[in-house]
């Protein structure tokens, strides 16, 4: 008898049997692609945010509480993004959800 090739071994699996659907795991890949790019901006961003802050309390000595809040809020954010990205959670941040409050 000769060697079974490839094809015959595996005549025997269910024709019923289909690839998994990929779909989705392409829109999270285009929701991830999309969110690499807001992180990118979001962080300099916060550079900025940085900045402005030091150069507000250079000439005021406090810290500006609006500066303080959108900070806050805007790590929060990126938490949420890096959760997202790192499969940690399945729900997308803003702005398919609401803004993260500075609490």
């Amino acid at each position: 008898m000769p060697p079974a090739t490839f094809d015959e071994d595996y005549d025997d699996a269910p024709a019923t049997e289909s690839k998994p659907d990929r779909k989705p795991v392409l829109i999270r890949g285009a929701f991830m692609l999309f969110f690499l790019v807001a992180f990118y901006f979001s962080q300099a961003l916060l550079a900025i945010t940085a900045v402005i802050q030091f150069l507000s309390m250079l000439i005021t000595g406090a810290p500006n509480a609006f500066l303080v809040d959108f900070g806050r809020s805007l790590g929060r954010w990126l938490e949420q993004v890096g959760r997202f990205q790192a499969c940690a959670t399945e729900e997308r941040p803003f702005p398919w959800a609401s803004w993260p409050k500075a609490d």
